[in-house]
This record gives structure tokens, sequence and C-alpha cells, in this order.
């Protein structure tokens, strides 16, 4: 090769080279900014279930029995009243309270990681069409409004002990369960479908671990819960 044409051509391989790697070095920086990128898709979801504001995770259905019994006249007459009451509890997650800083990135480990708003309890939606009351009249009941009284005084114990037993620990349990896995759903549905196979999406409220209890109570006052369920029967036996 000519001597006159091997520094002209050195120096054009050197300036390729240098084009190439600015190229290459580009397009990396550009499909990092503009490509499918882990938290981008995290805060794409998280603004879809703000949207959707809450997220019912799990639905039970609970029934009280309680009786009331009513003496006087030191105990010659009494009247006693037996009410058995159905009702439904939600327990939901207010999907709202999610803020940014409450979905955070792992690049180390590949996980994203959801703080949880508390679980809150709604209802109950007690179920009018199958209540059964029992209890005898008597000369009390005869005399004066005490079966009233008694039928009162039950559906306030009713719906109090309905509300209990939505509180329990099995129910609780079972409702963050639910609530965790939907939402880490949620969050790793559009990951896979953006081709992040190995993603992990770990959800948790801010109590667990912890001796407190994980949720809200949002119980409807028993008159208005019993006026609603009244409104719901009437409504469905004009149809």
């Amino acid at each position: 090769m000519d001597g006159r044409l091997t520094k002209p051509l050195a120096i054009l391989a050197i300036i390729i080279a240098l084009v190439l790697g600015v190229i290459v070095g580009a397009t990396h920086i550009l499909g990092g900014m503009f490509g499918p990128n882990p938290k981008t898709i995290a805060s794409a979801s998280l603004e879809s279930m703000r949207a959707q504001n809450r997220l019912i995770a799990f639905v039970a259905r609970y029934v009280s029995v309680v009786t009331s019994q009513e003496e006087r006249l030191g105990g010659l007459v009494s009247s006693q009243r037996t009410l058995i009451l159905p009702g439904d509890v939600r327990y939901e997650l207010d999907l709202s309270k999610l803020e940014p800083n409450d979905v955070t990135w792992d690049g180390s480990s590949r996980t994203l990681r959801v703080q949880l708003p508390e679980v809150e309890i709604a209802g109950p939606d007690v179920d009018l069409n199958s209540v059964k009351e029992y209890g005898g009249g008597g000369v009390l009941s005869a005399l004066t409004n005490a079966n009233q009284q008694l039928d009162q005084a039950n559906r306030a114990r009713a719906v109090a002990d309905l509300r209990k037993q939505a509180q329990g620990a099995v129910p609780m349990r079972l409702a963050r369960q639910a609530a965790r896995e939907a939402v880490e759903r949620s969050f790793a549905m559009p990951l896979l479908a953006a081709g992040f196979k190995d993603v992990k999406v770990v959800a948790r409220f801010p109590t667990e671990g912890s001796d407190e209890a994980s949720y809200l109570v949002l119980s409807t006052p028993y008159e208005e819960a019993i006026k609603e369920a009244e409104r719901r029967r009437a409504a469905q036996g004009q149809k």
C-alpha cells in the first residue's frame, strides 16, 4: 500500500470508530430514556389505580343472633324477642391515597415495592329479606310496646355484633391477602406485558410486622343501615 495513503486512512478509520461509538452510545441512552422502563410503567400503573378510587378486595357475610328480654313487676310479666340478622361487609382499599413515594423501585433486586393504605371495613349492609324474628308476646307485650322496644334493641346489638365479627383476625387476614394480591397483579401485569419477566412486585401494609391493627372502620349507624336495607327491599318489591 502506498505510504502516502496510510496516514489518511488511519485518520478516517479513527473518525469512523468515533462516529460509531457515538451512535452506539446515543442509542443506548435513548433506549433507556424512551424504551420500556420499570419506573415509568409503575408510575403509569399508579395513576391508573388512583383513578379507580376504591378497590373492593374482599366481601364477607356474617349472621348475628341476639336475644333481648324485658321483665316487669318483679319478673311476674316478661317479654322476649330473638333476632337473626345477616349482613354483608366490604373490605376496601382507598386507592386515591396511594402516593408516588409509596411505590419504590429496587434496581439491585429488581423489585417493585408498594406500601398500601389501611384496609377499610365498610358496612354492614344488612339483608332484611333474610331477617327472622321470634318471641312471645305475653301479657307485657299486649299492655305495652315491649316488642317494638326489644326489636329496636336487638337490631342495634345485631349490627354491632356484625361489625365485631368483621374485625376478627381471620377475616382481616383474608382481606389483607386479597388486597395485596390484587394490587400486586395490577402492577405486575403491565411490567410482564412490557417484557420484564424477572421483576417482582411486593405489596405490604404499613402496620404489617407489628401488633397494630391494619384497618379502619367506616361503619354506618345501625338506624341508617336498617333504613337503607328497608329502602332497598321496597325498591325491589316495586320492580
